[in-house]
């Protein structure tokens, strides 16, 4: 029997609570699907739906068997779509970066990645919190991603982490940015503008005690990305991390504070398959390291 097709009628029968609906959903008519799920029943050497006049009930075993059968049903229908997206991509690949990643790491990434793929290969850029790369590279939708350290990558290949720099911003008209010798305290008032804590709770939980243990206890509000968080700079309530290098910003200025301790700290996440094109994103972030 086709297990998968036969666990996929459960699934249906037991989300719409009824036999009629269950079959629209499935765009099929009732009698093979009742029939189906008696062979699965039958397969499994258990009852798994009570019948009745107004509906379809859960059994015990049902219950206990359901959560089990939606998990098999809904890989499946990963894998198929992960398949498809590999024949369609050809010599593609699909890789992602945390949106700290400056842009001239990204783009040399790029670059590297297009010399592993070949010429004419596609390679396609995802930017997101960390949390959400290492999902869609658990989930085959990225073949690579460079996220933030630290990070929960549990059943991930990972890479070394490496550590870029990275520089304070601070408004322009703040004492901060003309004193001679720039202090954490000094930043007291200003509230710190980074992504918010759902992003990838380790590095936030990481960097919000770096600030603590340097003497600033400060209120966080939400910036996911380097506009964001600049624009509030600017705006004269916030300071800010940043791994751009400095540049000609109205109403912002950089400072190098604790460089070693403030440094993003990054690391390449796999799949078994993107080896090659992980090694090639390594140098890149290595070489960036050096400068």
């Amino acid at each position: 029997m086709d297990l998968i097709r036969h666990l996929r009628f459960f699934v249906s029968v037991a989300d719409e609570g009824h036999f009629g609906r269950a079959a629209a959903a499935l765009d099929m008519t009732q009698p093979p699907l009742s029939q189906g799920l008696r062979r699965l029943e039958q397969h499994l050497g258990v009852e798994l739906i009570h019948r009745t006049r107004h509906g379809a009930m859960l059994t015990s075993a049902g219950v206990q068997l359901l959560p089990r059968a939606r998990l098999l049903v809904d890989d499946t229908e990963r894998l198929l779509a992960e398949s498809q997206r590999i024949a369609d991509a050809g010599g593609a690949v699909h890789w992602g970066a945390t949106a700290a990643l400056p842009v001239r790491v990204v783009t040399a990434c790029v670059s590297a990645l297009r010399t592993v793929v070949g010429a004419g290969a596609v390679v396609s850029t995802t930017a997101g919190a960390t949390v959400d790369l290492i999902s869609d590279v658990r989930a085959g939708l990225c073949d690579l991603a460079v996220i933030e350290h630290p990070a929960l990558v549990d059943g991930i290949e990972a890479g070394p982490v490496v550590k870029i720099p990275r520089w304070l911003v601070v408004p322009s008209d703040h004492r901060g940015a003309v004193a001679e010798r720039p202090t954490f305290p000094m930043l007291a008032g200003l509230t710190f503008a980074h992504p918010t804590r759902a992003a990838n709770p380790p590095a936030f939980d990481t960097v919000v005690d770096l600030l603590r243990e340097r003497g600033l206890d400060t209120q966080t509000i939400a910036a996911c990305d380097d506009r964001a968080m600049l624009a509030a700079v600017a705006a004269g309530t916030s300071f800010g991390l940043t791994a751009t290098p400095p540049t000609v910003t109205p109403g912002v200025t950089w400072l190098r504070m604790a460089p070693q301790a403030v440094a993003l700290r990054v690391r390449v996440i796999r799949r078994p398959s993107a080896d090659a094109a992980a090694d090639a994103v390594d140098r890149v972030l290595y070489r960036d390291r050096q400068q």
